[in-house]
């Protein structure tokens, strides 16, 4: 599970302006790929305090108290996907902020290969608030809902922070 070309990303938000910073957030990510050569990402149907927005995200969440990342990444999984997977390699990390809720964000991302799937299992909040579901798409067709969601605010910071990983993540499937 090594990758010697972990990348390291530090992004700013310009779209909210800066006011101060009150708490970091660790959080995992994952590229999901299968054995068809399909991706697996979540949507997220959003009318909050960052606007009203459809968004295409690489599923993952915050690492809970005393969990491992690895552990984190395969529970995130499952609940937003319902996918099992191989945990196959760190792909790099992004730190990224969300101005208008003075929070960083150190995102981890890892490359993931579904062994098999089943039922998700998401919060109230993830249904009732994001009205999340699952997207299958062709790497060409995330890149082209990640520039069709960018239409937003929020959209544009996480395509910023999210397109690296996905042209990383198959750079890297290609040498599997």
């Amino acid at each position: 599970m090594n990758n010697k070309s972990e990348i390291n990303i530090e992004l700013q938000d310009t779209e909210w302006p800066f006011e101060y910073i009150d708490h970091n957030r660790e959080i995992v990510r994952a590229i999901v790929f299968d054995d068809a050569g399909y991706y697996y990402f979540v949507r997220a149907e959003r009318d909050d305090d960052f606007g009203k927005a459809t968004l295409i995200e690489t599923s993952g969440g915050g690492v809970e108290n005393g969990e491992d990342f690895l552990s984190a990444i395969k529970r995130e999984l499952k609940e937003e996907l319902g996918v099992e997977v191989d945990v196959l390699c760190k792909i790099g990390i992004v730190s990224d902020y969300y101005n208008l809720i003075h929070r960083h964000n150190l995102n981890n991302y890892y490359l993931c290969k579904v062994l098999s799937f089943g039922d998700t299992n998401l919060t109230q909040d993830e249904k009732e608030s994001f009205h999340l579901s699952t997207l299958r798409l062709t790497y060409e067709g995330a890149i082209n809902e990640y520039d069709k969601r960018s239409d937003t605010k929020l959209g544009r910071l996480i395509a910023n922070r999210e397109l690296p990983i996905l042209r990383q993540a198959k750079k890297i499937i290609e040498r599997l």
